[in-house]
Formats: C-alpha cells, sequence, structure tokens
C-alpha cells in the first residue's frame, strides 16, 4: 500500500494542480492541416481553394498556394497550441496508454491497429463519439497450431466536463482457441482528470476466468504528460490484491508520434513479497491510426 501511495502522489505532483482545477492553455485559431506527398507539413487557413490548387495562409510562410496533386492529407485541426513558434498538434493517440484505456473515445469513423512485439495484435473502432469495440489476438496457431489467444473489448465513455474530466465503463472477454473452458476477461470503469495532453486516469476492473471472478478489483493509475510537439511521457500502473500477496505491475516509458503513427517504448517491473529478484523487461510497440 505504501508503494501505491508513493506512485500516486508522484503522478499528481508530474501533472501539476492546474490539470485537475481544469487550467486550459490558450488555443490558436488554425483551422487545417495540409500533407503533402513529398511529406513536407503545413498548417494555417485556407483562403482559397479550386479544382487544381489550393491557398493557405501559414504563419511561418505566409499565403503560399500548393497544388491539388501535391496534396496527400487534408485534416482540420481540432485543437492546436502555439509554442516558440512549433504548433503542438491535438493528442493523435489520447485514448489509452500503453495498453490501458481511458475515458477519452475515438471519435465515430477513426480506428487504431496497435501491435506490441510482433505477436501482440489489436484494433479498435468508433463506431459513435462514445462507444468504440475492437478485436484482438496472438496468434500462436502459426507455431504448429499451438493455442491462440483471442479476445473482442467494448467501452462507453462521456465527458463531464469537456477536457477536464472523463468517465468510461467498458469489458474485454477471451478465450484461448484449441482449448476448453479458457474464458477470461475484465470488466472495469475509468475516471480521467485533465485535458488529452496532461492527464491522471484511475480505473476498477474485476478480472475472471473459467466462470470466476476475482475477489478483490485491480487498480490502475496511469498518466500521460506531453514533453513536445511528438512527445509523451507515460507510466501505467497496475495494484493486483489476491489472498496471499499483494503484486504491483509498474510500466514506465513514453509515446513518440512518427507520421502519425505511434511508437510507445519503456520498461516494465513487475513488484512482489514473493519476488527475490529484481525484474525489468523491455516493451516496444506501435499504433497506426486509420
Amino acid at each position: 500500500m505504501k508503494t501505491f501511495l508513493s506512485i500516486l502522489a508522484l503522478i499528481i505532483c508530474l501533472i501539476g494542480i492546474p490539470v485537475l482545477s481544469g487550467a486550459q492553455n490558450n488555443q490558436d485559431s488554425i483551422k487545417y492541416r495540409i500533407e503533402t506527398i513529398d511529406g513536407n507539413e503545413y498548417i494555417g487557413k485556407i483562403l482559397q481553394r479550386s479544382a487544381d490548387k489550393i491557398r493557405i495562409k501559414t504563419e511561418k510562410l505566409g499565403e503560399i498556394s500548393i497544388l491539388t496533386s501535391d496534396i496527400k492529407r487534408i485534416s482540420e485541426v481540432t485543437q492546436t497550441i502555439a509554442k516558440d513558434g512549433t504548433y503542438w498538434l491535438d493528442n493523435p493517440q489520447s485514448t489509452r496508454y500503453f495498453w490501458a484505456p481511458n475515458g477519452y473515445n475515438l471519435k465515430s469513423g477513426e480506428g487504431y491497429y496497435q501491435n506490441v512485439w510482433v505477436f501482440f495484435n489489436q484494433a479498435v473502432y468508433g463506431f459513435t463519439d462514445h462507444i468504440s469495440a475492437g478485436v484482438g489476438v496472438v496468434p500462436l496457431f502459426l507455431f504448429a497450431g499451438a493455442p491462440t489467444p483471442a479476445w473482442l473489448t467494448a467501452k462507453f465513455s462521456v465527458p463531464v466536463a469537456e477536457n477536464k474530466f472523463n468517465l468510461g465503463a467498458g469489458a474485454l472477454v477471451g478465450t484461448v482457441i484449441g482449448e476448453e473452458k479458457t474464458g477470461f476477461g475484465i470488466l472495469y470503469g475509468i475516471s480521467t482528470f485533465g485535458s488529452k495532453d496532461k492527464n491522471l486516469n484511475i480505473g476498477l476492473g474485476w478480472a475472471f476466468a473459467g466462470g470466476e471472478m476475482a475477489e478483490n478489483p485491480t487498480v490502475n493509475i496511469s498518466a500521460m504528460i506531453r514533453t513536445g510537439p511528438k512527445g509523451y511521457f507515460i507510466t501505467e500502473n497496475y495494484f493486483i490484491g489476491t489472498p496471499d500477496e499483494f503484486v504491483v505491475m509498474m510500466m514506465v516509458g513514453g509515446r513518440r508520434i512518427i507520421k502519425r503513427v505511434g511508437l510507445d517504448f519503456g520498461a516494465v517491473i513487475p513488484i512482489s513479497s514473493e519476488m527475490e529478484e529484481f525484474i525489468v523487461a523491455p516493451w516496444l510497440g506501435f499504433t497506426i491510426p486509420f
């Protein structure tokens, strides 16, 4: 329990009082981001649009024209912060940490594919602005038909105070294909305090397996803090109560946004009274939005 309180206090200090009090940064009025085929990116207001070109007003370059044939993608910028001449765009992957979800939801029609260490695969899609669902698999059947874990996941979330406080609830239900009576999953509820760029998430989950529900809930405390235009600090921690011992699973690391693809990296540190050695396992994954 001391470890639990210490980590919670550290996360609150890192996030700071402004998040919990709902303080906001000044928002810029820029509306669109234009990505070109050659890899360049322009942010500004569209002044004129025709069949063959777009004229846009940027802060750095002024008014410029871009041929429609050179444009790869045009997207509306819902939120952006200007710092030292660099634009910090709205967090493109704000709905989860390394693995745990938070109270923010995908927008209707948005989705992502997540892969961790090649074997873990999951795809999630936003059916509405409040409901998302997905499927996942660890394809061990590729190795001589070994039993294969597969699961379905769903989440409902709603903003209580826009960009300040969100609530959510969901479930993960899975089985091991090739084995009998191997159903598993978790039912959970989550509260997320803060913005998409700087938040604290507290969740409770009740795991089940083999037709039995855990007596004690698993407590999850996670946080995300933006460190730059495309960088994030992430920590995700689980406090698992069992009849015989108290287990803590700590995860700490970061995320780098590379051309809208999120690269997650960090370390997994299990802590238990039964452990005799200190163990650190690497975490490496990526997420591709669609």
